[in-house]
Protein backbone atom coordinates (compact mmCIF):
# COMPACT_ATOMS: atom_id res chain seq x y z
CA UNK A 1 0.00 0.00 0.00
CA UNK A 2 1.17 3.51 -0.75
CA UNK A 3 2.16 5.54 2.30
CA UNK A 4 1.21 9.16 2.83
CA UNK A 5 4.87 10.21 2.58
CA UNK A 6 5.15 8.55 -0.85
CA UNK A 7 1.91 10.16 -2.01
CA UNK A 8 3.25 13.58 -1.04
CA UNK A 9 6.50 12.89 -2.90
CA UNK A 10 4.64 11.86 -6.03
CA UNK A 11 2.03 14.65 -6.03
CA UNK A 12 3.74 17.72 -4.58
CA UNK A 13 5.68 18.87 -7.63
CA UNK A 14 2.87 18.28 -10.15
CA UNK A 15 0.37 20.14 -7.93
CA UNK A 16 2.82 23.01 -7.52
CA UNK A 17 3.32 23.32 -11.29
CA UNK A 18 -0.41 22.99 -11.98
CA UNK A 19 -1.10 25.92 -9.66
CA UNK A 20 1.55 28.26 -11.10
CA UNK A 21 -1.18 30.31 -12.75
CA UNK A 22 -2.07 31.71 -9.33
CA UNK A 23 1.15 31.06 -7.41
CA UNK A 24 3.48 33.01 -9.71
CA UNK A 25 1.76 36.42 -9.23
CA UNK A 26 1.88 35.92 -5.45
CA UNK A 27 5.59 35.10 -5.57
CA UNK A 28 6.30 38.02 -7.90
CA UNK A 29 4.44 40.37 -5.58
CA UNK A 30 6.24 39.10 -2.49
CA UNK A 31 9.61 39.67 -4.19
CA UNK A 32 8.52 43.14 -5.36
CA UNK A 33 8.63 42.47 -9.10
CA UNK A 34 5.30 44.12 -9.88
CA UNK A 35 2.42 46.16 -8.63
CA UNK A 36 -0.79 44.74 -7.25
CA UNK A 37 -2.80 45.98 -10.24
CA UNK A 38 -0.46 44.49 -12.82
CA UNK A 39 -0.20 41.15 -11.03
CA UNK A 40 -3.96 40.99 -10.50
CA UNK A 41 -4.46 41.38 -14.25
CA UNK A 42 -1.72 38.80 -14.86
CA UNK A 43 -3.60 36.39 -12.61
CA UNK A 44 -6.80 37.01 -14.57
CA UNK A 45 -5.01 36.24 -17.83
CA UNK A 46 -3.12 33.19 -16.58
CA UNK A 47 -6.06 31.66 -14.76
CA UNK A 48 -8.69 32.72 -17.26
CA UNK A 49 -7.06 31.78 -20.56
CA UNK A 50 -4.22 29.42 -19.69
CA UNK A 51 -5.44 27.37 -16.72
CA UNK A 52 -5.88 24.26 -18.88
CA UNK A 53 -2.28 24.55 -20.02
CA UNK A 54 -1.07 24.61 -16.41
CA UNK A 55 -3.38 21.76 -15.44
CA UNK A 56 -2.26 19.68 -18.43
CA UNK A 57 1.37 20.27 -17.54
CA UNK A 58 0.64 19.20 -13.96
CA UNK A 59 -1.07 16.04 -15.19
CA UNK A 60 1.90 15.20 -17.43
CA UNK A 61 4.24 15.72 -14.46
CA UNK A 62 2.03 13.47 -12.35
CA UNK A 63 2.29 10.72 -14.97
CA UNK A 64 6.07 11.12 -15.08
CA UNK A 65 6.20 10.99 -11.27
CA UNK A 66 4.19 7.77 -11.27
CA UNK A 67 6.44 6.21 -13.90
CA UNK A 68 9.52 7.14 -11.87
CA UNK A 69 7.87 5.72 -8.73
CA UNK A 70 7.14 2.40 -10.41
CA UNK A 71 10.64 2.25 -11.93
CA UNK A 72 12.06 2.80 -8.46
CA UNK A 73 9.97 -0.13 -7.20
CA UNK A 74 11.49 -2.24 -10.01
CA UNK A 75 8.32 -2.52 -12.09
CA UNK A 76 9.91 -2.14 -15.50
CA UNK A 77 8.71 -4.93 -17.78
CA UNK A 78 5.31 -5.89 -19.09
CA UNK A 79 5.45 -9.17 -17.16
CA UNK A 80 6.02 -7.32 -13.90
CA UNK A 81 3.15 -4.99 -14.72
CA UNK A 82 0.87 -7.98 -15.36
CA UNK A 83 1.89 -9.62 -12.09
CA UNK A 84 1.38 -6.46 -10.04
CA UNK A 85 -1.60 -5.09 -11.95
CA UNK A 86 -3.85 -4.59 -8.91
CA UNK A 87 -1.14 -2.78 -6.98
CA UNK A 88 -0.48 -0.48 -9.95
CA UNK A 89 -4.17 0.30 -10.48
CA UNK A 90 -4.71 0.99 -6.77
CA UNK A 91 -1.63 3.19 -6.57
CA UNK A 92 -2.61 5.19 -9.65
CA UNK A 93 -6.14 5.74 -8.35
CA UNK A 94 -4.97 6.75 -4.87
CA UNK A 95 -2.37 9.13 -6.27
CA UNK A 96 -4.79 10.65 -8.79
CA UNK A 97 -7.50 11.24 -6.18
CA UNK A 98 -4.94 12.62 -3.73
CA UNK A 99 -3.46 14.94 -6.36
CA UNK A 100 -6.89 16.33 -7.24
CA UNK A 101 -7.71 16.89 -3.56
CA UNK A 102 -4.32 18.51 -2.88
CA UNK A 103 -4.75 20.72 -5.96
CA UNK A 104 -8.20 21.87 -4.84
CA UNK A 105 -7.06 22.63 -1.29
CA UNK A 106 -3.83 24.31 -2.42
CA UNK A 107 -5.33 26.43 -5.20
CA UNK A 108 -8.83 27.23 -3.99
CA UNK A 109 -8.14 27.54 -0.26
CA UNK A 110 -4.51 28.33 0.53
CA UNK A 111 -3.53 30.38 -2.52
CA UNK A 112 -6.92 32.09 -2.60
CA UNK A 113 -6.55 33.39 0.94
CA UNK A 114 -2.96 34.45 0.31
CA UNK A 115 -4.17 36.40 -2.72
CA UNK A 116 -6.99 38.01 -0.74
CA UNK A 117 -4.54 38.90 2.04
CA UNK A 118 -2.20 40.54 -0.50
CA UNK A 119 -5.14 42.31 -2.26
CA UNK A 120 -4.48 40.54 -5.56
CA UNK A 121 -8.07 39.39 -5.78
CA UNK A 122 -11.13 39.51 -3.60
Amino acid sequence: MVKLKEILKITSLPVLFASLCCLSPIVLLLFGFGTVGYLASLTDILYGQYKWLFRSFGLILLAISLIMYFRKKKICTVDQVKKRRNEIINTVLIVLISAVLFYIVWLYVILHYWGVFLNLWS
